[in-house]
């Protein structure tokens, strides 16, 4: 029976130009013969004992230690299979013969994986196109520019050139983080750029426009991104928000009505607030879609919310806008939104200088705020993740993890002080 085995050729007479010793492949079959791998190492830089070469090695540093190692294993596991195939009748063979052999199915499942390739020829643009117009019409522009996003942010890693989804490989993944990393990017940049790349990648899969040899993406870990700390404000400060006196029909005066709004409908978001329509309300309760996820919302109509859609209610029928934004939700639209959400928190900037509220104040804080604020009155995560409107609990705790820290810094204060 024959014997492969890798090892590092450190005969002096073969070493390369830059003085590395060959990574061979030893056959024993009646006699010894190498096959060479193609790659090569120093002797510090190969790992005997385990085969394979050692990430921390200078002549190593710019080759990709385990995706070679994984293809030296493959080629060993295909020509050990041959042996297993030929049985008996190795013993006709002399180890050249059988080297012979071992090249040519190494070379046939070359030919099976570039005919693989041929048979995938589709991109990253050409798939995701699709993505982005589905998207477009059934208006979710938020998700087709995130898609846009990824893609485009692919392209520039790749010199401007459209990216083949059989390309997408482990070590292409490692050298785009690598590569936004040396440019000062954060690991939430490149966590959103390579979850929309995975969406578009897997959406392929699913609708069999694409077959992997292997689903890159679930052997490789998209960097986690780092929780963002979320401002919160008070019951206190909202209470002064609603104090706040400004000139009937002015910008802020709209703008503090819409904040309280959103807080009154259970952190209620902005571009959901801009498409309420009068229809949506019904029997004392305000009727709504959530833009992310599409999830039903019904909120009952307290005293305070009446207060103020009385105003906004005068003479509109029920198929008008419920505020003077008039967004429609499209695509076509949504650079006017985008327009309207940074007015919106520039004014809130003032709103919350007024009401005493230090530091930043956006739309996204009156989401939080409300979630907090609830979870300091005791209401159940469970019950404060239902109202928010989350398909998992988790993102709920992670929206109160910020709170659980608080509570936990006083609970030490007073047993240690």
């Amino acid at each position: 029976m024959a014997l492969i085995r890798l090892a590092l050729d450190t005969r002096k007479n073969v070493r390369n130009k830059d003085g590395l010793y060959p990574i061979v492949f030893r056959i024993f079959h009646k006699k010894q013969s190498l096959i060479r791998s193609g790659y090569y190492t120093s002797i510090e830089g190969w790992d005997t004992k385990n085969l394979r070469f050692k990430k921390s090695a200078t002549a190593n540093r710019e080759i990709d230690c385990e995706e070679i190692a994984q293809e030296l294993v493959e080629r060993i596991f295909r020509a050990k299979e041959l042996v297993k195939e030929l049985g008996n009748s190795i013993d006709r063979l002399d180890v050249q013969e059988l080297i012979k052999l071992i090249k040519e199915k190494w070379d046939s499942e070359f030919d099976s994986e570039v005919r693989k390739k041929v048979d995938n020829q589709i991109s990253i643009s050409s798939w995701g196109e699709i993505l982005i117009m589905r998207k477009q019409n059934s208006d979710s522009p938020g998700t087709a520019k995130w898609y846009q996003d990824g893609i485009e942010a692919l392209k520039k890693f790749n010199n401007g050139e459209d990216v083949m989804l059989y390309d997408i490989t482990i070590s292409f993944l490692k050298d785009f983080e690598a590569y936004h990393l040396g440019k000062g990017n954060g690991k939430n940049t490149i966590s959103i750029y390579l979850r929309a790349v995975r969406a578009i990648y897997n959406s392929a899969i699913d609708e069999d426009q694409f077959k992997p040899i292997k689903n890159t993406f679930e052997h490789y870990k998209i960097p986690s991104s780092s929780r963002t700390k979320k401002r919160t404000v008070g019951k206190d400060k909202l209470d002064n928000i609603k104090e706040l006196d400004y000139k009937m029909g002015s910008p802020l005066w709209h703008t503090k009505n819409y904040a309280l709004v959103m807080f009154y409908c259970r952190g209620m978001n902005f571009i959901d607030l801009v498409k309420t329509k009068v229809g949506d309300i019904n029997n004392g309760r305000l009727y709504y879609g959530r833009s992310k996820t599409g999830n039903p919302f019904s909120v009952k109509i307290t005293e305070g919310l009446q207060d103020i859609l009385d105003y906004y209610l005068k003479d509109k029928e029920p198929s008008d806008f419920l505020f003077p934004t008039n967004y429609d939700g499209s695509s076509k639209h949504y650079q006017k939104y985008k327009s309207q959400r940074r007015r919106m928190n520039e004014r809130l900037k003032v709103i919350a200088r007024d009401a005493g509220i230090e530091g930043d104040f956006t739309t996204y804080y009156i989401r939080h705020s409300w979630a907090t604020i609830a979870k300091y009155m005791g209401i159940p995560t469970e019950i404060i993740s239902e109202g928010l409107g989350h398909s998992s609990i988790r993102t709920t705790e992670i929206y109160l993890k910020d709170f659980e820290d608080k509570v936990l810094d006083e609970a030490n204060e007073m047993i240690v002080s």
